[in-house]
């Protein structure tokens, strides 16, 4: 009889154990459920608390995949780093906007030895995505683009990525250019630490410098502000952003939002692209739906 009341307890107190555990993880799942559901198109995602330095959500952020246009901000901020005066004059190069021209790569819209500025390059490599413009920072901080695309991954060394490899200035497509969404979400976090990548990085559009080619300077759109829509972003804010698209690395968007005065970056790489002149934007979708989350979490 003893050794049956024994084993009763024993039985009594594992299936209080249990019912503890499940209902602690059920709190648990319940909590981060909306960020853990299948729900998101990009296949690799990183979203970031900067003041606390957390993951709040990431999806495959290790696995290499290709950047595109991402790169960008490597780019920027090597360059941002490397020149004393913004206002400094510096004609675009003629052999890397031909170039540029004939892959038929993104472009902010100079012309080949338009004498505008280093800051009129970097609006254009962030704001519109010009490949001219990556190119010419390029060219003039370091001498040619070998030497810079040397600097990116010296760089990319220094702040610890660990699985990225730059080929170009640019993102145009290479096999052996490569990242994570993990890295491109620490490099977007050590960016914004300069003050001038962020007046960058968060300006909706700009306006050049005054040049023989465009007397009346050239109107830079932001390739991510533009596009979002005010009313769905209810709770929080959207205030900056890259855009990266090729056919191998799909649909790709780096943010910064602002929730309750709280800044989160973003990462969405691997969107599908069918099209890419009439792309879905579902990388658009699974930003908003990240930023939604976590204010519906907090």
């Amino acid at each position: 009889m003893k050794e049956f009341l024994k084993m009763t307890k024993k039985i009594m107190i594992v299936i209080l154990i249990i019912f503890a555990l499940f209902t602690v993880g059920s709190k648990i799942y319940e909590y981060f459920l909306p960020l853990s559901h299948d729900g998101y198109t990009s296949p690799h995602i990183y979203l970031l608390n900067r003041e606390t330095g957390n993951a709040i959500y990431e999806k495959d952020s290790y696995s290499k995949t290709y950047p595109a246009s991402l790169i960008k901000m490597m780019t920027t901020i090597v360059a941002l780093e490397n020149i004393d005066d913004l206002s400094e004059i510096t004609p675009i190069d003629v052999e890397t906007y031909q170039d540029m021209v004939n892959q038929n790569a993104s472009m902010a819209g100079f012309y080949g030895r338009e004498k505008v500025t280093y800051r009129d390059l970097l609006y254009g490599t962030i704001l519109s995505s010009g490949s001219e413009a990556a190119n010419s920072l390029a060219i003039h901080v370091a001498g040619n683009v070998e030497n810079f695309v040397q600097m990116m991954n010296a760089k990319a060394v220094e702040i610890g990525l660990e699985n990225t490899h730059f080929t170009n200035p640019e993102g145009l497509h290479d096999k052996k250019q490569y990242t994570t969404a993990h890295d491109m979400a620490k490099l977007l976090d050590y960016a914004l630490d300069n003050g001038d990548f962020k007046a960058i990085f968060t300006k909706e559009t700009f306006q050049t410098t005054s040049t023989l080619d465009h007397p009346e300077g050239l109107l830079l759109k932001s390739t991510v502000l533009t596009f979002l829509n005010k009313d769905d972003q209810k709770g929080f804010e959207i205030i900056g952003g890259k855009s990266g698209t090729t056919y191998e690395a799909g649909q790709c968007w780096a943010t910064l939002g602002l929730i309750e005065n709280q800044e989160y970056i973003s990462i969405v790489m691997g969107a599908p692209l069918a099209d890419i002149s009439q792309p879905d934007q579902a990388q658009i979708a699974d930003t908003l739906k990240l930023y939604e989350n976590i204010k519906t979490t907090k």
